[in-house]
């Protein structure tokens, strides 16, 4: 019967491959898990979790078992830096949550509360003062984490003065709220609700 270390001389790559791989996985599912589980959806962090750990200790143990094999360690600690860009990649792509946009428009022609709300945003509007004399449109919008760059790129065409910020929203309670999940048909939807 062959033994580890006696695959490990023999293909050494491959076991360095194969760690390196784990811990890309590993890693990434640990950072989408910290990012979910801050936005509230729990269940999902936990399964993340089990999954993570899991790998992990799989990964870690062909490591710790072998550290005269110095390439191991070299892919162990490769898969966890790459891990990290492709977590943090992988949660800006699936845009799990909802974010408030504020945004103040000193353009009373442009009146981009209209336009927003007839491209679909749900819109507050507020009458401002600049300074106690030029009155502004003080925006509020809230929508899910994934459609902020659209609407921003539309605030921008219609205004490229207006000024913006961006929150995350950790829960929302309102009528327009269940206008949020009738996106999902645009995108891929989150099923795990937060509690």
């Amino acid at each position: 019967m062959t033994t580890i270390a006696e695959l490990i001389d023999t293909y050494p790559a491959m076991l360095a491959l194969a760690i390196f791989l784990a811990r890309i996985v590993d890693v990434s599912l640990g950072t989408v898990r910290i990012l979910v589980g801050f936005r509230g959806y729990r269940l999902l962090a936990a399964l993340i979790g089990f999954c993570e750990a899991a790998i992990w200790v799989i990964a870690a143990s062909k490591v710790i078992g072998h550290l005269d094999y110095w390439y191991l360690v070299v892919a162990y600690a490769a898969g966890y830096a790459t891990g990290n860009f492709v977590g943090i990649t992988l949660e800006r792509r699936l845009g799990v949550g909802t974010e408030l946009a504020r945004i103040i428009s000193y353009c009373s022609a442009c009146n981009l509360a209209e336009q927003l709300t007839q491209r679909g945003y749900s819109v507050v509007e507020l009458a401002g003062r600049h300074r106690g004399q030029a009155s502004v449109q003080v925006l509020y919008v809230v929508d899910k984490r994934r459609r902020m760059p659209e609407l921003l790129r539309l605030v921008h065409e219609l205004d490229p003065a207006a000024i913006y910020s961006i929150t995350d929203v950790k829960s929302c309670h309102g009528e327009d709220v269940h206008a949020l999940d009738a996106d999902a048909r645009h995108g891929m939807a989150l099923r795990f609700k937060r509690k």
